[in-house]
């Protein structure tokens, strides 16, 4: 039976994505030799962990904001990605899914689609732009009976995340949220059910070929709208006072 290699997969989206999955083999750092320790910046734990028939997702990343030496980023991003890479050329492997970001457009971009200009601001954008254009390389360097998908989502929230949209949750329901600015901004989100939906359905297709998607659940609300659902569903009243955002920025 073909397989799928969730590497990385003991992560937030991984163990959601292998309740999908009927034949998943996880593989992670977190876990023992015994069960499937892999660690993408090491490339002789990952001999004998993937076979031809396989399908690879790429999970596995530096991805918080204070990683520190910032050469993680690049070790894991890039250089693990390169290891990965490398071992499914030894065995033949060419089905591959590599959850990216949009980090790679940088910060404040109007709704940029897949063909849009790339300029992203931190390491991790940056590290997973280098990331995209290794396997870029190596798909056009063979790319006879490969299937690539690359997925670019916005910031990933669901149960069991810590993230910034449960920080938000947080500091609302403890009362300690006060809005900054008018409320404007929108924030585009990604919900976890259904980004690994959305990955299983690559998995399915198969599709050959060099594949980008973006991925976002619509709509994009503006904080003023997300806080007012928030309120509805939790049934509180949030002060409506705003700060100023010059005196949000100094006092940040």
């Amino acid at each position: 039976m073909k397989r799928t290699i969730l590497i990385g997969g003991a992560g937030f989206v991984g163990t959601r994505l292998q309740q999908l999955l009927e034949n998943s083999i996880v593989l992670d750092k977190k876990l023992s030799i015994e069960s499937g320790y892999v660690n993408i910046k090491t490339p002789k734990t990952l001999i004998s962990k993937i076979n031809s028939s396989d399908s690879v997702v790429l999970l596995a990343a530096e991805h918080r904001d204070d990683v520190y030496p910032i050469s993680n980023y690049y070790e894991t991003n890039v250089q693990g990605t390169k290891n990965v890479l490398d071992e499914m050329d030894k065995v033949g492997c060419k089905h591959l899914i590599f959850t990216s970001s949009v980090a790679v457009y940088g910060l404040n971009k109007n709704n940029p689609d897949e063909y849009h200009s790339v300029d992203p601001f931190n390491h991790y954008g940056k590290s997973k732009l280098e990331a995209e254009k290794l396997i870029e390389s190596w798909y056009e360097n063979n790319p006879k009976d490969k299937s690539i998908t690359i997925i670019r989502p916005t910031v990933i929230f669901g149960e069991r995340n810590r993230g910034n949209v449960y920080n938000l949750l947080r500091q609302i329901a403890l009362g300690k949220f006060l809005m900054i600015g008018k409320g404007q901004n929108k924030k585009s989100m990604a919900y976890v059910g259904n980004i690994v939906a959305f990955i299983k359905d690559r998995l399915e297709k198969k599709e050959k070929g060099f594949h980008i998607y973006n991925y976002a659940d619509e709509p994009d609300y503006n904080m003023n709208e997300l806080v007012s659902i928030i309120e509805d569903k939790m049934k509180l009243r949030i002060p409506k006072f705003k700060i100023p955002y010059w005196l949000g920025m100094i006092v940040g």
